[in-house]
């Protein structure tokens, strides 16, 4: 099994910005662990701050993989574009959230992505990833 992990803007700080949301852990030593318990599943894992370039990502593993991860960061709330990549590829994208959105300001609680997902997983910390994970498995 083929999945890939699509990390937004920001979240190259996790460990790091707003710890008492965020958690004080890495998303790369997190990834680790995950790769350690599921052997068996090959995790891609590619983090940008930069809209286009995740759209591109999702064109370039969205026909090929068994499933997509994705924490679009603040772009959940925003980006159509995003939405539309997810709509336009075959391979199904799982939205997850570290915090509870739904807890947080208003604007977190609309994703433009969600309709065109398989499922939304949020407020699990990290956890909300091996959480998707488990439903593509």
């Amino acid at each position: 099994m083929k999945i890939q992990i699509i990390n937004g803007p920001n979240l190259n700080l996790l460990g790091i910005r707003e710890k008492s949301i965020y958690g004080d852990k890495g998303f790369e030593s997190f990834l680790e662990e995950l790769r350690a318990k599921y052997p068996a599943v090959e995790m891609e894992y590619f983090q940008s701050n930069t809209e286009g370039e995740i759209i591109n990502k999702l064109h370039e593993v969205g026909f090929s993989y068994d499933g997509v991860i994705m924490n679009a960061g603040a772009y959940t709330h925003t980006s159509i574009a995003i939405a539309d990549a997810i709509a336009g590829i075959n391979t199904p994208v799982i939205e997850v959230h570290i915090s509870n959105v739904y807890a947080r300001e208003e604007f977190r609680h609309t994703s433009r992505m969600a309709k065109n997902c398989k499922g939304v997983i949020t407020g699990f910390g990290l956890q909300s990833y091996r959480l998707a994970l488990e439903s593509f498995l």
